[in-house]
């Protein structure tokens, strides 16, 4: 048996109560119901139509809204989607579906609901009675959309983003825009070519500044976003802040989904354990969705699949 002097005793010590204080904030920010998931059903809940329709295939991010106050049986599920018809050039085109359950939906008879202009990966804020989508417009450009019911949707604009000192930020791709409302400020979060996230403000969603001209999140260090990282939504829960990421490893084509915490939107800690489900599935633009009593994950791209958090 090793033989310890006091000092090393001391050091031994020492180190236990750090790993068992990492262990523990670890759990603690990053709670069983938000890191374990199995699949929910052994099929997707939701794919595209296939050849001969206006949604040969699922592109991108889409986003699902719930309302758990309408009566049983009701379609209190809402997701949209973007529907093209598989080519890279193919005007991405906005689709809807309802569900009473979260599992089988139920794609809306007037889709695709809009097709004005080119709409993909988006995301929608609920503010004040009105609905904003924040999406992809052709090259990767963020524009702005409103709506009141979900079905007819305006065209706001490109999203005016300036860099910290009120210049614009260099010309390219800004894409996968994430939007969250809080005190009276928007934030919006954004990629671009999957370098890095950075975050931007605004008051009025006519400008948007950059808090700092540096990325709040970067890819790496672990090989599921090693090279490529985007966010895919944020939330709050049990007064902290909750980010849906996914990534990717240069060269590889699989996309992986992970969870990071954060306590002001700015500093971010990755989850260790990440990524939520393994690489080889290929699944992407994930979305934890609270149906009232527990948390479902859903992933998309180019297919929607549904997964139930594993009982502890």
């Amino acid at each position: 048996m090793p033989q310890f002097n006091s000092l090393s005793r001391y050091t031994f010590a020492a180190t236990l109560i750090f790993s068992w204080s990492i262990a523990t904030n670890a759990k603690e920010s990053f709670p069983a119901e938000l890191t374990g998931f199995s699949p929910g059903v052994s099929i997707p809940v939701f794919t595209a139509q296939g050849a001969g329709h206006w949604d040969v295939k699922i592109r991108e991010r889409g986003w699902i809204l719930f309302d758990k106050n309408v009566e049983p049986g009701t379609p209190g599920w809402r997701m949209w989607y973007t529907g093209y018809d598989g080519t890279r050039e193919g005007q991405k085109k906005l689709g809807l579906a309802t569900s009473a359950d979260g599992v089988t939906w139920k794609p809306h008879p007037d889709n695709p609901i809009y097709h004005e202009v080119w709409i993909e990966d988006m995301m929608i804020v609920p503010h004040s009675g009105t609905l904003y989508m924040f999406a992809e417009g052709k090259d990767d450009q963020a524009h702005l959309l409103t709506s009141k019911d979900g079905v007819a949707w305006q065209r706001v604009g490109i999203l005016n983003v300036q860099k910290a000192n009120g210049e614009p930020i260099e010309s390219g791709p800004y894409g996968t825009p994430v939007a969250h409302y809080e005190a009276g400020t928007w934030y919006l979060f954004y990629e671009r070519r999957d370098a890095g996230i950075w975050l931007a403000t605004s008051r009025d969603m006519k400008v948007w500044k950059n808090v700092s001209d540096d990325p709040v999140m970067v890819p790496g260090p672990d090989e599921f976003d090693f090279d490529l990282i985007a966010m895919n939504q944020i939330f709050k829960y049990k007064g902290r802040y909750y980010a849906s990421i996914h990534g990717s490893k240069a060269g590889s084509k699989l996309w992986a989904n992970g969870i990071a915490v954060s306590d002001d939107l700015r500093s971010w800690q990755k989850y260790s354990g990440n990524p939520l489900r393994p690489i080889f599935e290929n699944k992407s633009s994930g979305l934890f969705i609270h149906d009232g009593k527990q948390f479902r994950f859903y992933t998309m791209h180019d297919q929607v699949h549904l997964h139930f958090a594993i009982p502890r």
